[in-house]
């Protein structure tokens, strides 16, 4: 197994043109990175073909577990062409239109078929991520609004644009979206981000498609719509994992707002174990700097406290100068962060009213247990992932090493807090069993002599049901 710190928060990584080739990947697994996240707002099948290929041969000769998140794009809505750019002045009126033009100073062209039905006067376009706005003044055509520039700017082509105040009926998976996702179900991908999330049906939805292309990948509902929090619950509920993606978030919801929104949606989470992502803008200014700004870090660690499971680069390792360096130093924070106790131990006591809730108290008996004997590692065996999710929200000052026979489970628990995973497929006896994870975790020196040690696991062992027992070694 490749060899790097065990920090129990996760790093997720955007791969690009910075990052793809084969040798700084491998430099920034060594770094610390633990899932690799193609982008497809960006790039072409050929490009991702290119990184994936990269990432599943990396994985061969280190014997890792990185695994693959696809990231699709979701109904983004963009502006159209704007020439050179177009000097939006403010408090002057200007057009806003759906039917295709050059853009001017007199009138913009956005590229959304159902503007003016569903944007209505009052309402406010928000042009470049937030930075320009528009307040809609009145409807002239079936085509056409007229609008006042509140804050005005520059505004380039295929620039982003929201619309936070209006009910859209644009669907959550796009044409485009449906043809990348046969691409990602293809080439065996983890994990699967549905962008732009308003209801918990968007997730069935997604899922449907990818049960029914034969895959078992993994969905990440991405928090970055208005009616995402307020369904927040029932999301988390059909989602196998939630990103908070603060960059559409912050400008759909006032600003100020997204940091407690975070805090709650993390909690959320814990609670219900499902993994959670905290996305965009962390190192933002690695772009270009070799270093991070002092907000940059304390924003780090504080995702870190709160109990996140991963942490997400984008453009700092997809086009930015420093891709390894980045992780070097996100790792570093992370590490020096979680020293702290106050990361540890969270969640809550299972339900008695679950219809999981025998294996969940063994989960949670585990972690406390391994608090009270200060014990080295909690090992455990899954087929699902559901023990290992369990264990890990908890959040065990001990390390969770989970053992399973499925490569592509294997890897997609790479993206959970505290997992790291091994490959096992010898369900002979309980202690046969035992005997064999502690010999190869012996063999990868991540346990020495004396180091006491948790097993959870479901006894008879061979029928591979949810976890019922725990047993306490010491390694000789």
């Amino acid at each position: 197994m490749y060899k790097h710190e065990f920090n129990r928060t996760k790093i997720i990584s955007t791969i690009g043109p910075a990052s793809h080739d084969y040798e700084i990947l491998k430099e920034m697994v060594y770094c610390g990175m633990d899932v690799c996240r193609l982008n497809f707002s960006h790039g072409t099948h050929e490009d991702h073909l290119f990184a994936l290929r990269n990432i599943r041969k990396l994985n061969e000769e280190i014997n890792s577990n990185i695994c693959i998140l696809q990231d699709l794009q979701g109904p983004k809505l963009r502006v159209g062409d704007m020439g050179e750019g177009i000097e939006l002045i403010t408090d002057q009126l200007i057009k806003v239109t759906n039917t295709p033009i050059v853009s001017n100073s007199e009138i913009v062209h956005v590229i959304y078929e159902a503007l003016v039905e569903e944007v209505k006067p009052g309402e406010c376009i928000l042009l470049d991520d937030g930075n320009l706005e528009l307040k809609v003044i009145e409807k002239i055509d079936d085509h056409t609004l007229l609008a006042k520039i509140v804050n005005g700017g520059l505004l380039k082509s295929n620039k982003g644009f929201n619309l936070p105040q209006s009910k859209l009926s644009v669907p959550s998976l796009t044409e485009k979206d449906i043809t990348d996702l046969a691409f990602g179900i293809e080439h065996g991908v983890e994990w699967i981000g549905l962008s732009f999330v308003r209801s918990a049906k968007d997730i069935i939805e997604l899922k449907k498609r990818i049960k029914d292309g034969g895959s078992s990948a993994r969905v990440v509902a991405k928090i970055e719509k208005p009616e995402a929090v307020e369904n927040i619950e029932a999301i988390v509920e059909v989602a196998d994992a939630i990103m908070v993606a603060r960059g559409d978030l912050g400008v759909e919801i006032a600003q100020q707002k997204v940091p407690l929104i975070q805090k709650d949606i993390v909690d959320i989470c814990i609670k219900a174990a499902k993994p959670v992502i905290i996305a965009t803008q962390m190192m933002e200014s690695m772009i270009e700097n070799p270093r991070p700004t002092r907000a940059e870090v304390n924003d780090v660690a504080n995702a870190v406290l709160d109990g996140a499971d991963a942490v997400m680069l984008s453009a700092e390792t997809s086009i930015g100068k420093y891709p390894d360096k980045v992780v070097t130093i996100m790792s570093k924070i992370i590490d020096d962060v979680e020293q702290s106790r106050g990361v540890y131990y969270k969640g809550e006591r299972p339900n008695k009213e679950s219809s999981t809730f025998l294996s969940d108290e063994i989960c949670f008996t585990a972690v406390r247990m391994s608090d009270h004997i200060d014990a080295k590692c909690i090992i455990g065996m899954t087929t699902s992932g559901y023990s290992a999710m369990k264990i890990s929200s908890y959040r065990p000052r001990a390390h969770i090493f989970i053992f399973t026979h499925n490569h592509s489970l294997l890897n997609a628990l790479n993206l959970v807090w505290g997992v790291r995973g091994f490959y096992y497929d010898r369900y002979e006896s309980t202690d046969k069993t035992f005997a064999d994870v502690l010999e190869i975790l012996k063999l990868n020196k991540v346990v020495n002599h004396g180091d006491l040690i948790l097993h959870t696991a479901s006894m008879p062992i061979d029928k591979k049901s949810r976890a019922n027992t725990i047993k306490i070694s010491v390694v000789q």
